[in-house]
């Protein structure tokens, strides 16, 4: 008997009329993970520095979007040093003029015997060893603040007034002298460590 020719409607549509499966003759597909890749291919992984180069080197160096981006970077970067150099001079000011309160406050001490000192004149010989004891005293004091960087003012009579380290409380007209020339000191001036702590008071001579 002839072979009948197989006219069966493949089951579920799962085979040809050969009796064959549908795709066997196709090429087998590796679902194995990276079984997709092809010859050569291999994963890329960049490191954080190198992600951040190749944007850098993505970005447009000429567009104004990348412009606007450097000169603010640059601006944070100017005052963040200025930031830094402001606070060192600070702390170096700081650390420089730690006693200037505390010398402020010793001045007075300087002041009483520079006044105890200008009323020896008309003394008699028994009182000459108190005023060189308050010599001494005030010498002892001037070399003791000296080490702290505390000087006199110079202001003596005679001596041109300079407006920057002198203060004139008045006038006087007094033909021996110069004018603007110091007639008086009525109170001692003292710098530290370069910085105007108070000016002399003085009287000045106009002619």
């Amino acid at each position: 008997m002839a072979n009948k020719k197989n006219t069966e409607v493949p089951i579920n549509g799962l085979y040809d009329e050969d009796g064959k499966l549908f795709g066997e003759d196709a090429p087998e597909i590796d679902l194995r993970e990276g079984g997709g890749e092809s010859e050569g291919e291999a994963e890329v992984s960049l490191s954080q520095d190198e992600l951040e180069a190749l944007c850098r080197e993505s970005v447009c160096p000429g567009c104004d979007v990348h412009k606007e981006a450097e000169t603010v970077r640059l601006r944070a970067l100017a005052d963040a040093e200025n930031v830094k150099k402001r606070l060192l001079r600070e702390a170096e000011d700081l650390k420089k003029y730690a006693g200037e309160s505390v010398l402020a406050d010793l001045l007075p001490v300087l002041d009483n015997l520079d006044l105890a000192l200008a009323h020896t004149g008309n003394l008699d010989d028994a009182c000459k060893n108190f005023v060189i004891g308050v010599e001494m005293t005030r010498k002892l004091f001037l070399d003791a603040v000296k080490g702290h960087g505390l000087e006199a003012v110079q202001a003596e009579r005679g001596v041109g007034f300079d407006p920057e380290v002198h203060e004139a409380v008045g006038t006087v007209e007094e033909g021996g002298l110069d004018n603007n020339a110091i007639a008086q000191v009525v109170q001692g001036g003292y710098v530290l460590k370069g910085r105007l702590l108070r000016p002399a008071k003085v009287m000045v001579n106009k002619t």
